[in-house]
């Protein structure tokens, strides 16, 4: 039996924005915009509930989310535990939210990672029994997609892509004059209601377009932000999901008209705008009724893990490897 570090550990991951237009499945952005999970391997509880996690969750999804061993943190801590050949221990577990829920900007994914990175941060010599490698490949099984976990745990612009059964994720610079403007409605669609409304197949020509524009996104987000408004121009995705949030259209539709670079956040309904320090101000003020504006930076560092011996030095990025 592995040896559990004494003491809590709390990881820090970003919001993400998948797709971000044209790239489908691959392309993914990391916002500063962070969900805190501190956990805690307790030793000698008893009783029934010996094996139970006591789980806290304050903010996004509080009263919503179960508080047992459905909890998406623990299912992913369970897998990472199994992953690394540890038994499972108790745990206590604190999650302060920010993210929003079935809002397109990685909720899941974000509860994944910090789930994957505190299993791995609890047991002695976790980042040698689970390399980075592994922790992605982990939560990509766990969230069906690596184009949301990629950016939660490496920070940044990422291109994640699969190459058999192995899953790779590419960081690259975003260039410092791009801003974020995140427009959130007040009701969620859940991810397998917006796919499902997707075609089996597209036509060839519009696969061609989305490749150009997934190419010149590359160029636009990390030297060339004056390309945004081409670049994010999308004909695989965006208009199928119409039916399932109609309000989150129109606002790209009217966005993109007056020239500002608006895509569906994820799968929705989140609009996310690509802009620049100068306009970020005024577009928050053009959230529709009832909607929240969230102006928000890019992130760069991804999943932080603080370890025990680390209190009250600040966070450190998730190891790498």
């Amino acid at each position: 039996m592995s040896t559990y570090l004494d003491g809590p550990v709390r990881v820090s991951v970003p919001a993400t924005s998948a797709n971000l237009g044209p790239g489908f499945d691959s392309l993914g952005l990391a916002l500063d915009h962070r969900d805190v999970v501190t956990a805690q391997v307790v030793e000698g509880r008893r009783g029934r509930d010996a094996g139970a996690p006591r789980i806290v969750v304050r903010g996004s999804g509080e009263g919503a989310l179960p508080l047992d061993e459905r909890h998406l943190v623990h299912r992913a801590m369970r897998a990472a535990f199994e992953r690394m050949g540890t038994d499972l221990p108790s745990v206590d577990l604190a999650c302060d939210n920010v993210v929003p829920h079935a809002r397109g900007l990685g909720s899941s994914s974000a509860a994944i990672v910090a789930g994957i990175c505190a299993a791995r941060g609890l047991v002695a010599g976790g980042s040698l029994l689970m390399d980075d490698d592994a922790v992605l490949a982990l939560a990509t099984e766990l969230e069906g997609h690596p184009d949301n976990v990629a950016p939660a745990l490496l920070g940044g612009f990422t291109v994640a892509y699969r190459d058999g059964a192995h899953v790779h994720a590419v960081g690259l610079e975003v260039d410092p004059r791009v801003e974020v403007v995140a427009f959130v409605p007040p009701e969620g669609v859940r991810t397998e209601v917006a796919r499902g409304l997707l075609p089996a197949s597209v036509p060839h020509a519009d696969a061609a377009a989305n490749a150009g524009r997934a190419a010149l996104l590359v160029a636009a987000l990390g030297h060339r932000p004056e390309m945004l408004l081409a670049a994010t121009e999308d004909r695989l995705h965006q208009d199928y999901r119409e039916p399932a949030m109609p309000e989150t259209l129109a606002l790209v539709r009217s966005l993109r008209a007056e020239g500002v670079p608006a895509v569906v956040s994820g799968a929705g309904p989140t609009v996310l705008v690509l802009t620049d320090r100068k306009r970020r101000d005024e577009l928050v003020l053009r959230a529709p009724r009832d909607w929240a504006a969230l102006a928000v930076p890019v992130d760069r560092r991804g999943a932080l893990v603080t370890l025990p011996e680390e209190t009250g030095r600040g966070a450190a990025p998730a190891p790498r490897g």
